[in-house]
């Protein structure tokens, strides 16, 4: 990520909370980094590195992301390249291999999700480009953000966040919230 600033600490700063995970708190931090940059985005892939590991290996890299010797062990985002405009995502994640020094990766996506039961009125016999229209314009549709995060080890977490509720007490995290992606996520380390 080239603004290693994006990602201070704000009073709303729930990627801190000494009780989550550090994947959960990266999860969380790259939502709020996201929240900050507005609706209506592209896809955004992240590397989640050891920040400890990183300190140790590149002190200057570590210091321009503001990582500090008495930060607490946890893991660094690192904002990848954009995704190629017009790529469908599950082929662009079929591209990707990791380095050995990236413990994990993380995928910002908005998309639109109907609440439990709505599947029962979907339309039978229909197309992928007829499902995405009925979704669009049910009247219960609810636009999230989703930022989903893995490790090599297979371990997942996912930061729900509403439009509808677009504040950071709001954002609901749980690691199989959205298990196809973090799967497909978990692929790219294969």
């Amino acid at each position: 990520m080239s603004d290693a600033s994006a990602f201070s600490n704000s009073p709303d700063d729930v990627s801190k909370l000494p009780a989550a995970s550090p994947l959960t708190r990266a999860a969380l931090e790259i939502d709020e980094y996201a929240a900050s940059l507005g609706w209506d985005l592209p896809a955004r892939l992240f590397a989640l590195v050891d920040s400890a590991a990183l300190r140790k290996a590149d002190p200057r890299i570590a210091k321009q992301l503001g990582l500090a010797d008495d930060d607490a062990a946890g893991l660094t985002p690192v904002e990848q390249e954009e995704i190629p405009a017009g790529m469908e995502l599950d082929k662009f994640l079929a591209t990707i291999a990791w380095p050995d020094a990236v413990a994990g990766c993380a995928l910002v996506v908005e998309r639109q999700m109907l609440p439990p039961g709505a599947e029962q009125s979907r339309p039978r016999g229909a197309s992928d480009a007829q499902l995405a229209e009925w979704v669009a314009n049910h009247p219960q549709r609810e636009e999230v953000r989703i930022t989903a995060a893995v490790l090599r080890d297979g371990k997942k977490e996912i930061a729900l966040r509403l439009r509808s509720k677009d504040v950071a007490r709001e954002v609901l995290t749980g690691p199989d919230l959205v298990p196809g992606l973090t799967e497909a996520l978990l692929a790219t380390f294969s």
